[in-house]
């Protein structure tokens, strides 16, 4: 496609072929030196001259440049493109096709003059070409007629009787090409099979990204509902709480409005009473002052007791406002459940994982609370029963048959460590690598120390960890037949998930290796 199209570039627009001694105009463009001659010879008696492409008109005739980098170009290009080029028959006067080529005469033939050439098997014809010397061997400069299936070349006859060839197997070129060009088919139709192979498998991954971008659209509109519900929840308790603070500041508001306003009247009580008194104390007549002055008893004033606000008022009531708090917060919590099952989230509550001591091998000591287990030199003497391992390793006492779970486990306290979940069949009566976790058939391990891989039948899949992994969430969806771990970090990060088709009772697996602890979380 890109040889078509620079070959159209290097097309003369006079007699659209390959330039010829490629000239140039003062406009820019070229043209064959005998082209753009016999162009500008015509246009003489007009006595003006232009550009036969662009129109461009020159006064005089305009002198002729030869373009000497567009030449090598050309050049370049008709010796890559050879067996691309037309071939025109030798003996012809004008350009006629050539149909068969001699190597012998090193020379081209039309049909016509084909007739009149030699049939002698010396004289060998071939698909028109101007390329001899590649026919040619390079040693004796003789046609080359075989081929060398020791050494996978072309040779001529002088290779073969007395040169480096002598004595090797050979063919005919023809015969050595066909049966090339039929292992070629061969190839190519092995490579159009895996090519419509290669082909299905592009076609099902874009369909997968169309499911995982329809997917990935369904569940952020799931994820912006439920967030949505939080947040309409909250708001409702926010509203709720709020409600009751202003509720209980108007209240606080009122009976202060209504203590000032009596504080108010005993205050007017009390200034006329001193207006009364001040009036009898400027009066000179002692029988006015004496009858009008009321009983001593109220003329001394009694003294009130000092204003509490906060005990004849009230204040905010903070206690009401933190048990309101208290209250909608726990429910929020306890709805949260209810508002993910609504947005179909699956709720992945933690299972309580507890280790059974009467499966742990005796160099593992496990916590009085079943959640801890560690490795020991010295052996725990328990008595050998048919559920105890002879590997280093320990299971849960629980074991799922259904359902959904979730469990977390701390490997901080572990350099090397391998866990996993293994079925209530996996074997423990035999050292070595078929009874670990991850070893067999009936078990499935993450596996981390100096390599980091997933672990199933005995066989390993290498993964990728950019840090040290603390913290492991685990997943298991029994019937979805889902075995997935977590990296739990800020963003959690999926481990690896294991598929397959979970027919037995599951138990959580521990391995541990060397000073190495587990402990199961709360």
């Amino acid at each position: 496609m890109a040889a078509d199209g620079l070959r159209e570039e290097l097309n003369c627009s006079i007699c659209l072929s390959l330039y010829k001694e490629p000239i140039y105009l003062r406009c820019g463009h070229n043209f064959c030196q005998d082209c753009i001659v016999t162009v500008l010879d015509t246009q003489k008696g007009s006595g003006v001259y232009s550009c036969p492409e662009c129109r461009e008109e020159y006064k005089e005739r305009p002198p002729l440049e030869r373009n000497r980098k567009l030449c090598n170009i050309v050049d370049n290009f008709r010796s890559a493109h050879q067996e691309d080029m037309e071939v025109f028959c030798t003996y012809c006067d004008s350009s006629v096709p050539a149909t068969k080529t001699c190597l012998t005469c090193e020379a081209s033939f039309c049909r016509k003059h084909l007739k009149n050439h030699t049939k002698s098997a010396d004289h060998i014809l071939t698909d028109p070409t101007t390329s001899f010397e590649e026919r040619k061997c390079s040693i004796h400069k003789e046609i080359l007629k075989y081929y060398c299936t020791a050494d996978n070349a072309c040779i001529c006859i002088s290779c073969w009787v007395a040169g480096d060839h002598k004595g090797h197997q050979v063919e005919l070129l023809n015969q050595a090409s066909e049966k090339m060009i039929e292992k070629l088919r061969e190839s190519a139709n092995k490579l159009n099979s895996e090519i419509q192979e290669t082909e299905k498998r592009i076609q099902n991954l874009e369909n997968h990204r169309t499911e995982e971008k329809e997917k990935t659209s369904v569940v952020t509109k799931r994820v912006s509902d439920l967030f949505g519900d939080i947040r309409k929840q909250l708001d409702d308790i926010e509203k709720r709480v709020l409600a009751e603070i202003s509720r209980q500041e108007e209240e606080v508001s009122q009976s202060v409005f209504n203590l000032i306003q009596k504080l108010e009247e005993q205050k007017d009580e009390l200034s006329r009473k001193i207006n009364q008194m001040e009036e009898l104390c400027n009066t000179q007549d002692p029988i006015t002052v004496l009858k009008k002055t009321p009983n001593r008893e109220d003329i001394t004033p009694e003294t009130d007791k000092p204003i509490n606000a906060a005990d004849d008022v009230g204040c905010l009531d903070e206690g009401i406002i933190s048990q309101m708090l208290h209250n909608g917060l726990l429910h929020f919590t306890d709805s949260l459940i209810d508002l993910k099952r609504k947005r179909q989230f699956s709720v992945m509550e933690k299972s309580d994982i507890l280790l059974d001591i009467k499966t742990a091998h005796n160099n593992i000591i496990i916590s009085e609370d079943l959640k801890t287990a560690t490795y020991s030199d010295t052996c725990q003497n328990r008595p050998e029963g048919p559920e105890r391992f002879k590997s280093c390793q320990v299971l849960s006492t629980n074991s799922f048959t259904s359902g959904k779970h979730y469990w977390e486990v701390d490997v901080s306290g572990a350099e090397e460590w391998l866990i996993g979940v293994a079925a209530h069949s996996i074997e423990r009566k035999i050292h070595g690598n078929e009874s670990w976790i991850g070893g067999n058939d009936k078990s499935w391990g993450l596996i981390f120390g100096e390599t980091f891989q997933a672990w199933q039948n005995n066989i390993f899949k290498s993964l990728i960890s950019n840090s040290a992994v603390k913290s492991v969430g685990i997943y298991l969806d029994y019937e979805a037949g889902r075995l997935s771990f977590y990296q739990l970090c800020d963003p959690i990060r999926q481990l690896h998930t294991f598929t397959a088709t979970f027919t037995e009772p599951l138990h959580a697996a521990f391995f541990l290796y060397e000073n190495c602890s587990f402990q199961i979380k709360q």
